[in-house]
């Protein structure tokens, strides 16, 4: 199978790419650098993959519609799996416009060049953010996801739409996933985890938002692709799965588990809630588990302990000056 992947050089999208590479699959990567952190990051991500003949490498943004279409016309493409976004909560309420071009826009352009080129399978990265502050837990997909709270939630929640549109209008197959506080080796720098890690180990203060009981649906990077695995051997209409653990973790002992794997404490610098934050996230992950066979195995301490492991050992790659 000749897989495109958008996002390949990030986090999630260099470990989709091992897979399916490893899986015997020949797979296009799409990444355009984004400068939100140290390109060093996605040099090291594709370290690996760069290595294996079955990977090729594209350095374009999804909103360029020429380059797409010449990279689909040129490979012949059986599924997409669409990863590429402008990432961060926090981040989007300051860069509204820039946040919807690249995730709605640019998903609009992704689209059309399937559609252009006759490619009717994807599946999409969406994210438990959509479901913003929701009273009933744990979510489901069932649940309403007409009030989220941050510009980013909403352009997910815009691209899932999009993708319904699709499948109406072109009788393609796709499957949105919502992700749920996605963690392991790799994880981008301005995420909690990698973040704290790094404070930690430096002796400097973290910042604690609250009174540490927002919590969340820590999911460890293997458990997520195995989860996108399962999903593309079941791509039929529309879709939508929680891909989470299934447990929560408040940041209080987030922070501890951490401490204990630096064998180093924590210096905390208390600081008020964040806008656009939602207070917990928490899956209901039945409908994934009953019809697509997803199981996570991983849990927080173990997925921890691998983080801090690929942090020592590449800590001076990434942050020497």
């Amino acid at each position: 199978m000749n897989i495109l992947v958008t996002g390949a050089a990030g986090f999630i999208g260099s470990h989709v790419c091992e897979h399916f590479v490893d899986c015997n699959n020949s797979v296009v990567g799409v990444d355009n650098f984004d400068n939100f952190y140290s390109r060093r990051f996605k040099t090291l991500n594709l370290k690996e993959l760069q290595l294996n003949p079955r990977f090729e490498l594209f350095e374009v943004d999804i909103r360029d519609q020429k380059i797409l279409n010449s990279i689909f016309f040129s490979n012949k493409i059986d599924l997409v799996i669409h990863l590429a976004a402008k990432a961060g909560v926090r981040p989007s309420i300051e860069s509204v416009g820039e946040y919807y071009d690249v995730n709605v826009n640019g998903t609009v352009c992704l689209l059309e060049a399937m559609r252009k080129n006759n490619v009717k399978k994807m599946l999409y990265a969406s994210s438990s953010s959509i479901y913003g502050n929701n009273k009933k837990k744990p979510f489901s997909e069932a649940d309403n996801v007409d009030n989220p709270i941050s510009p980013y939630a909403s352009t997910k929640k815009s691209g899932e739409l999009l993708c319904h549109v699709y499948t109406h209008l072109y009788d393609f197959d796709i499957t949105c996933l919502r992700f749920f506080t996605v963690f392991g080796p790799r994880q981008r720098p301005d995420l909690a985890i990698h973040k704290f890690t790094r404070l930690i180990d430096e002796g400097s203060p973290i910042p604690f938002y609250g009174d540490g009981s927002t919590s969340r649906d820590y999911t460890y990077i293997t458990d997520i692709v195995n989860g996108i695995s399962c999903s593309a051997k079941h791509l039929n209409g529309y879709k939508i799965y929680n891909l989470g653990e299934s447990k929560v973790t408040d940041l209080k002992t987030l922070v501890e588990t951490i401490e204990n794997q630096l064998n180093k404490k924590a210096i905390l610098n208390y600081l008020p809630l964040q806008d656009g934050d939602v207070n917990k996230t928490y899956a209901d992950i039945s409908k994934a588990k009953a019809e697509i066979g997803y199981s996570p195995k991983f849990d927080l301490q173990a997925g921890i302990k691998s983080f801090v492991q690929w942090y020592n050992k590449n800590k001076k790659f990434l942050y020497e000056k």
